[in-house]
């Protein structure tokens, strides 16, 4: 049978197919120990899963508004005005199943066949491949660890051609857990706004940063870089909801519309359930996320302490996310085998940099008890001993 064309150059998510492994080996009795997990180890706040049982028991079970309901448009719109300081209306708001559907949809809507879609590297996976699946064609800056992984605006008008028409920036960075500070954001919003671009800001992890950084979006620094960005963002990784699939975006109203029209007649509403539960997870306290950063930032401590004294491992200081990305040039093997000679022989599951365009790299995730943090790095420093010369 043969695949649509569209296919040969999508490629399954590795990030996924190594977790499943590794999930497959614990329930046959393996002790894996799971660094690869994108998602925090926290149980869902009991106030958002009392909210579940409220409208299950409602029959609050059929179809919503394709593009969501009311509340959690007006719950988002809140919050992009509480957090950033940016207004937004409901006809500007548009709910899917997951951030990761919300950047689909949008570069789905925004990128024609041949447009060029600019994407500082290391990447989170998903991002080339949602290019590809529209048919446009992935441009990468590369970045460095030894400059904290930072995109300038140099780097960009460097990477531009008169295809150019998408960027996409990730703040707080999955894989690396780098920032993009303000200077740097206003230097690229003048980038953006000379060359007529579209930027899609993914913000998934905001409320993850350390060191007492506070979170600047691109969108909140003028009215012209507003007029260009779409403001990604969902409740998967803030409330430990992420099989929930509950995502939104804020932007042109007349992007927002189309989206709408795609969502018709692909997924249609996001869960009615799951919609109700992002409501009540939008309105928690502040004291909840500040003690969920908490208790990641003394993980990040930990994690990138520890592996800092591991042979051949040299971990980047992460300023937000949970990840530490390791450079690991120097054990001499791609970062595909070395994360599959870590699961099958020190039980450690570790995501090859490979998948976010660095070969040289891997990605730990600190979403992960303090316990199991010291027992993997040293599993991991066990093994560097007796392999890496």
């Amino acid at each position: 049978m043969k695949i649509a064309d569209r296919m040969r150059q999508v490629s399954a998510s590795a990030t996924l197919k190594l977790t499943s492994k590794a999930k497959e080996m614990k329930a046959r009795g393996i002790p894996v120990i799971n660094f690869g997990a994108g998602e925090p180890d926290f149980d869902t706040p009991q106030a958002v899963k009392d909210e579940a049982v409220k409208w299950l028991n409602a029959g609050f079970t059929k179809y919503t508004p394709t593009s969501g309901i009311p509340e959690l448009k007006a719950a988002a719109c809140k919050k992009f005005e509480e957090d950033q300081g940016l207004k937004y209306s409901a006809d500007e708001i548009v709910v899917s199943c997951g951030a990761k559907h919300s950047i689909y949809n949008l570069i789905q809507v925004l990128c024609d066949p041949g447009d060029e879609v600019i994407i500082p590297a290391p990447y989170w996976v998903s991002y080339p491949e949602m290019v590809y699946l529209a048919g446009g064609k992935p441009v990468f800056i590369e970045t460095s660890q030894s400059e904290g992984f930072r995109l300038t605006a140099q780097a960009l008008k460097k990477a531009m051609t008169p295809k150019s028409k998408i960027i996409i920036i990730n703040s707080p960075s999955n894989p690396t857990g780098a920032i993009s500070e303000e200077k740097d954001l206003k230097a690229l919003a003048e980038v953006i706004v000379e060359k007529n671009l579209i930027c899609i800001s993914d913000e998934i992890y905001e409320y993850y940063l350390y060191g007492g950084v506070k979170h600047v979006s691109i969108a909140s620094l003028s009215d012209e870089i507003k007029r260009r960005t779409f403001v990604v963002n969902g409740t998967s990784k803030s409330y430990s909801m992420t099989g929930l699939r509950i995502g939104y975006l804020a932007g042109e109203p007349e992007v927002v519309k189309k989206i709408g029209i795609l969502q018709d007649h692909s997924t249609s509403n996001p869960t009615s359930i799951s919609q109700k539960m992002a409501v009540a997870a939008l309105g928690l306290p502040k004291s909840y996320r500040t003690g969920v950063r908490e208790i990641f930032e003394k993980r990040s401590t930990l994690m990138t302490g520890l592996l800092s004294k591991v042979k051949g491992f040299k971990p980047f200081i992460p300023q937000g996310a949970f990840y530490s990305f390791c450079d690991i040039e120097g054990i001499k093997i791609s970062s595909e085998v070395l994360c599959e000679r870590l699961l099958e022989e020190a039980n450690v599951a570790v995501i090859p940099g490979k998948s976010f365009g660095s070969d040289k790299h891997v990605r730990f995730s600190f979403a992960a008890s303090d316990k199991d943090i010291e027992e993997g790095i040293q599993r991991v420093s066990d093994w560097a001993q007796k392999n890496v010369k």
